[in-house]
């Protein structure tokens, strides 16, 4: 029989692991939006989903960095395809996760081809956390606009171009992530997740596999 790749975890863990998280959702519940509490249920239904998909999928180190650049390079396929062939214009905190999406793919890339032992997998497992963690931080403050009440929305505001134009860099960041109408908006929806709530996805799944990648040799 062939060995796990991946060890065992204690069932006691795992009820902890499991109450843990629970007790976390509910005080979640008590400090987000009214919609929150469904949205956040099906953002994590389907992180966990996806993340294990790609553990079980995930193949050695080297192909599994050409297959994040793969995954990284047909998001922004489809997004250019929301944008122009559907006229959906993203708004600045969607441009701002499509930095972090061409970001990961780009140190995925690096990675296929630089080809690393485990240290240098290290390095850029870290790096795609700060990435990914920064493009989940932004995907979370937009869900959390969509999941306020109509009447508690912020008003539409400057394009993300007029603002670099015009502003400071450091108040152009500080409206962006204060957000507006646009970012409010939930323009596409697959499985009753918006675009933000699949990036949040994606966002915690590449950085799970960097992770994995790492003993991936």
């Amino acid at each position: 029989m062939t060995p796990s790749r991946y060890p065992a975890i204690p069932w006691p863990w795992v009820g902890l692991i499991l109450c843990v998280a629970l007790l976390g959702q509910e005080y979640m519940f008590l400090a987000i939006g009214r919609d929150a509490p469904v949205t956040a249920y099906r953002v994590t239904l389907m992180a966990v989903g996806v993340t294990s998909l790609a553990l079980i999928v995930l193949p050695r180190r080297r192909i599994g960095y050409l297959l994040g650049f793969a995954v990284c390079a047909g998001l922004m396929a489809f997004a250019l395809y929301l944008q122009f062939g559907l006229d959906l214009d993203p708004c600045p905190l969607c441009i701002l996760q499509r930095v972090a999406v061409v970001a990961m793919g780009l140190v995925f890339l690096v990675a296929a081809i630089h080809n690393p032992g485990r240290f240098g997998a290290t390095v850029y497992a870290v790096l795609q956390l700060a990435l990914g963690g920064a493009g989940a931080g932004l995907a979370l403050r937009q869900l959390w606009l969509q999941s306020l009440p109509k009447d508690q929305v912020p008003v539409c505001g400057m394009s993300l171009a007029y603002m670099m134009d015009t502003l400071p860099l450091t108040e152009t960041l500080r409206k962006v992530l204060e957000g507006s109408g646009e970012c409010a908006e939930k323009a596409w929806e697959f499985l009753h997740l918006s675009i933000a709530g699949w990036t949040l996805v994606f966002f915690v799944a590449a950085i799970v596999a960097s992770f994995a990648l790492i003993r991936r040799d």
